[in-house]
């Protein structure tokens, strides 16, 4: 974790004394199904809830044990029993590491999940708010980079909406599906540990049983987790290249806020740089990052190996916080975007009406003319405009063979740039529903 992309809170979620509380949870609610079954004292279970509860874990002790004992959850059990004294022995009981560490780790991807799910929301309400004060914004809709027809700019904020609506359905499914526990002991059997155990933990901790583990909670559910925050982060970036283009000098339709006293470069004063949406670009290629090995963490040797366990050590932590981040980053570039609705008609009339062209096409077809010939008269007369040559409504006018079927005033009303925006409220309606 980097400190100038993390947030304390999510970071909290990953820091060692967390982790720690948790594994005491696990052990301690564990403890507890196993006095109530009578495996151990009940007093045992008390003791340790006593004198741990509250504890704050020593964690260079504990990474001092594990130097001896190269094993973490061991390392942490013997500390647990300087703590806890001689009823120690009692914790533990019929369980593997795994048991620990996967229903930990299932515990912080939750709690990170809900934090995202959070930060989702922040970028939907910053979305939706400027979606609708520029719901009739015009602005030139492009294809592969080119002009093609008008839109508005609160359409394309109601894409982004759209868009990161079902990014917050994804993770709330992902968030739903890795919220497993894992009590199963060695292998997954139950041999040496009652199922009511795994019961009782799973309701303690917010988790739900694992219907079979083997003698770690299943990796798939895993790698559609982190396949969903790339997906998330894709869609992060998708608008961040959006903001990216419009900000080009040539086009500078909308822009990053820029504060008082920010400097855009150290070379040239007069930079004023999308350096936000840049930003957001880098952090989404390293949360996608991480989602190859969450797929090649599903294949593990038989009933379990460890080779899944160095790269989540990294992934879990790493994606999480960099996708909190860039959520938050990408909260507060929207509800500040500089919108410039001149710059977009300008853009709008750079190309002479050309963008009209389709419905000059359409009504020649509606007038009698094929639609290779339709298409073939439109296009002379735009070629032209295209070079820089003329205007597109007054050669219209001047085509002879256009005029065999279109009138001047027929001509000039295929250029109602209202026309192209006559279906917004339907699409808001759609996006964002009634209200």
């Amino acid at each position: 974790m980097i400190p100038r992309y993390t947030r304390p809170e999510m970071a909290s979620i990953w820091e060692p004394q967390t982790r720690f509380k948790i594994w005491f949870e696990i052990e301690a609610h564990a403890a507890d199904a196993l006095a109530e079954l009578g495996t151990i004292p009940k007093e045992a279970a008390k003791t340790v809830w006593a004198k741990a509860k509250d504890a704050t874990f020593d964690v260079a002790r504990i990474d001092e044990i594990e130097r001896e004992t190269k094993h973490d959850v061991i390392a942490f059990l013997t500390h647990l029993a300087e703590i806890v004294g001689p009823e120690a022995r009692f914790v533990h009981q019929g369980m593997t590491s795994s048991d620990v560490l996967d229903t930990c780790l299932n515990v912080q991807l939750t709690r990170a999940a809900d934090l995202l799910l959070a930060d989702l929301d922040k970028v939907l309400a910053a979305l939706k708010k400027r979606a609708f004060e520029h719901k009739m914004t015009p602005t030139i809709g492009r294809s592969h980079g080119i002009h093609a027809e008008p839109v508005t700019f609160g359409l394309k904020l109601a894409y982004a909406y759209a868009e990161f609506s079902r990014a917050k359905e994804r993770l709330i499914a992902a968030r739903k599906e890795v919220a497993t526990c894992a009590i199963s002991g060695a292998v997954g059997t139950f041999a040496q540990i009652d199922p009511r155990v795994e019961d009782h933990v799973a309701k303690a901790m917010g988790l739900v049983p694992e219907p079979i583990s083997t003698q770690v909670i299943p990796r798939d559910r895993h790698a559609m987790y982190f396949s969903t925050l790339g997906v998330i982060a894709s869609s992060v970036e998708r608008i961040a290249v959006e903001i990216r283009h419009m900000q080009r000098t040539e086009v500078l339709e909308a822009e990053e806020f820029f504060s008082e006293g920010q400097k855009g470069s150290s070379a040239m004063p007069h930079k004023r740089n999308p350096v936000l949406s840049e930003n957001l670009t880098g952090l989404s290629r390293m949360v996608r990052a991480y989602v190859t090995p969450a797929l090649e963490n599903v294949v593990l040797w038989h009933e379990r190996d460890i080779s899944h366990s160095s790269a989540e050590r990294m992934m879990g932590p790493d994606a999480t916080v960099t996708l909190d981040f860039a959520l938050v980053r990408l909260a507060g570039l929207i509800d500040k975007l500089l919108v410039y609705p001149a710059n977009m008609q300008k853009n709008l009339d750079r190309l002479g009406g050309l963008v009209h062209s389709q419905r000059v096409l359409l009504a020649l077809t509606q007038k009698g003319a094929s639609r290779e010939d339709a298409y073939k008269l439109v296009q002379r007369n735009a070629m032209p405009v295209w070079r820089g040559e003329g205007d597109f409504l007054q050669l219209l006018k001047k085509d002879t063979e256009v005029k065999k079927y279109l009138s001047d005033a027929e001509i000039e009303e295929q250029f109602d740039l209202g026309y192209h925006l006559k279906h917004v409220d339907t699409i808001f309606k759609r996006v964002f529903g009634e209200s």
